[in-house]
C-alpha cells in the first residue's frame, strides 16, 4: 500500500488563510443580509473542530480494526493507481451521499450530525464545526472495503471529500456558471443544505458532486435567501452541550415514551417524528 498524503493536515494552512481573508472581506465589504461572523460562534466552531480531531483518533481504533478484518477476508483487491484513485473518489462520494442523507433522516444518526448544523452563521469557520461522535459513519463505507478498497485509500478519499467541502461554507461566493452548478456541490447548493426553511430541509446532501441529489430526488436550488441554523435553535456556545444536546433530547423522549414502539420511533425515526395521536372512541349516545 503506497503512502498517501494526509490531505487534511496539509490543508490546515489554507483553512486558516481563507478564513482570515473571509473575515477581512466582511470588515471592509460588509453585507447586511449575510449572516457573517460572531466571535463566540466562530470560537465554538473552531473548538468543536479541534475536539473532533481528538475524538476521531479514539474512534479510528475500532473502525480500523473492523475495516482491516473485512479487507483481509475479502479476496478482492483494488490497486492504488491514479485512475483507480479517481474511481475510488467517485465511489466514496456516492456512499458519502447516502451516509449524509441517513444522518438527516434517522434521529440517532442526526444526533451526531446536528452539531454541524447548529450554528446560525454560515461562514468558513462553520465548516470546522464537526461532531465528536462520528462513530456512526463507518458502516456506510463497508461495501467499499468489501470490494477490495484498502482502508488507507478510503481514508484518503474521505479526507479529500472533507477538504473539498470547506470552501462551500460561505456566503461570499454567489452562484457559479451553470455547468459547475449542475455537477458540483457549490456554496449556493450548500447554503440550501444548511437552511432551516421548510422547502430547504433535507436537501443537497452531496459532498463533491451534486449529481447524486439530482438523481435521487433530494436536490433543491437556491431561490430565497436561506435562514441558517436549526428549526429549534439551541442557543448555547458550550461545546459539550453542542456535542450532546440531541442525545440528551433522545434520552428524555425515550424515558417519557409509553410503549416500546414509541421508544424505537424516538431513536430510529426522523428527528421530527411524533407518535400517532390516539383518539379515544366517542361514547355512544344513551337511549332513554
Amino acid at each position: 500500500m503506497p503512502n498517501l498524503p494526509d490531505v487534511v493536515l496539509w490543508s490546515i494552512p489554507a483553512f486558516v488563510l481563507l478564513t482570515v481573508l473571509e473575515i477581512v472581506s466582511y470588515r471592509f465589504h460588509p453585507d447586511e443580509d449575510a449572516a457573517g461572523y460572531e466571535t463566540k460562534d466562530a470560537a465554538t466552531s473552531i473548538g468543536m473542530g479541534l475536539g473532533s480531531l481528538v475524538f476521531d483518533v479514539l474512534w479510528k481504533i475500532p473502525i480500523v480494526a473492523i475495516y482491516t478484518a473485512v479487507y483481509e477476508l475479502t479476496p478482492a483487491r483494488v490497486p492504488v493507481l491514479w485512475w483507480t484513485i479517481l474511481l475510488m473518489l467517485l465511489a466514496q462520494d456516492f456512499f458519502y451521499y447516502w451516509s449524509h442523507r441517513g444522518h438527516h433522516v434517522i434521529r440517532i444518526l442526526w444526533a451526531c450530525h446536528v452539531v454541524h448544523h447548529s450554528s446560525r452563521k454560515f461562514n468558513l469557520s462553520t465548516a470546522l464545526r464537526q461532531p465528536w461522535t462520528s462513530l456512526t459513519v463507518w458502516p456506510f463505507y463497508l461495501p467499499l472495503i468489501a470490494c477490495g478498497v484498502h482502508p488507507a485509500a478510503l481514508a484518503f478519499c474521505s479526507s479529500a471529500n472533507l477538504v473539498y467541502q470547506f470552501w462551500v461554507h460561505t456566503e461570499r461566493i454567489d452562484k457559479l456558471p451553470r455547468p459547475f452548478e449542475f455537477v458540483l456541490n457549490t456554496p449556493s447548493h450548500h447554503r440550501v443544505h444548511h437552511a432551516s426553511q421548510g422547502g430547504y430541509l433535507d436537501r443537497n446532501f452531496g459532498g463533491i458532486l451534486i449529481v447524486w441529489d439530482r438523481l435521487f430526488g433530494s436536490f433543491a436550488p437556491e431561490t430565497e435567501r436561506p435562514v441558517f441554523g436549526l428549526t429549534k435553535n439551541i442557543g448555547t456556545y458550550n461545546p459539550l452541550r453542542v456535542a450532546t444536546h440531541e442525545y440528551a433530547a433522545i434520552a428524555r423522549d425515550v424515558r417519557a415514551a409509553r410503549t416500546w414502539r414509541e421508544r424505537a420511533g424516538r431513536v430510529f425515526r426522523g428527528p421530527g417524528w411524533q407518535p400517532p395521536v390516539q383518539v379515544a372512541a366517542a361514547e355512544p349516545e344513551r337511549v332513554a
